[in-house]
């Protein structure tokens, strides 16, 4: 894949940020993505590009020797803006998506970017907001490596394996989920009520998780209290939870 925008302003754009603060969500914006252009097209002749707007589909084409840049101008990260980065890729050319640049980082932004990255698109901000109108590189579009993370693998076939039974709903959000530590928690707190205050020890051998002690030790619910040393008990919280989640002791 060929190189947009040369290195030496590459590097003097990154240098004009301290790393990693490429911006976070916009604010609303009430302009047109043609004032995108003009800044653009400057910065992108400024590096020995021919630049035309408007190819076959394509917002903008740039072109330097054999170096082909194809970009799309947006002004925020939607889908419309990933499905037309995706089409691009059919040329043999890079591909950038080139946005406003965002006021501030957050979650949101860095998870967009990521995707960018997936999908092997380059980024270029333009700072509306400045008097010049200043372009950055943000990054440009790289091969991916497609290795799967072992340990994310591990995590994900542990908390499948942890579960006894499936009480949650896909697609859920702001409720409780019902986890393999909370049907673990549930499970010492069942054990407490049959037995009384014990020790951890003891709840092992009466069949309760074999980490119970790091469960009691955390009491993440504050199901549990220490009537005495190296013992626990059930306190309300926990009786009341053993009623919301007694389909898990059917």
């Amino acid at each position: 894949m060929s190189r947009a925008p040369d290195e030496s302003i590459a590097s003097r754009t990154k240098a004009s940020r301290p790393p990693g603060r490429l911006g976070g969500r916009s604010s609303p914006l009430v302009f047109p993505e043609t004032d995108l252009y003009p800044p653009l097209k400057k910065w992108l002749e400024k590096s020995g590009y021919t630049v035309r707007a408007e190819v076959n589909g394509c917002d903008v084409a740039a072109l330097r020797g054999r170096e082909l840049a194809l970009i799309e101008l947006k002004r925020a990260i939607n889908l419309d803006l990933l499905l037309q980065l995706v089409r691009r890729q059919e040329a043999e050319a890079s591909v950038y998506a080139a946005v406003p640049a965002p006021k501030k980082v957050d979650k949101r932004w860095r998870e967009l970017c990521r995707l960018l990255k997936r999908l092997e698109v380059g980024l270029i901000l333009i700072y509306l907001d400045s008097p010049r109108r200043r372009v950055e590189l943000a990054f440009h579009p790289q091969p991916r490596d497609r290795r799967r993370r072992k340990q994310a693998t591990r995590a994900l076939l542990a908390e499948m394996s942890g579960r006894c039974r499936d009480l949650n709903q896909g697609g859920s959000t702001r409720r409780k989920l019902v986890t393999a530590y909370r049907e673990a928690a549930v499970g010492v707190a069942a054990a407490l009520s049959r037995l009384g205050p014990c020790s951890p020890k003891a709840l092992r051998e009466a069949g309760a998780s074999p980490k119970c002690a790091a469960i009691l030790l955390k009491n993440h619910y504050g199901w549990f209290e220490r009537p005495g040393r190296g013992l626990y008990a059930l306190n309300d919280a926990g009786r009341a939870a053993l009623v919301e989640y007694a389909e898990l002791l059917s």
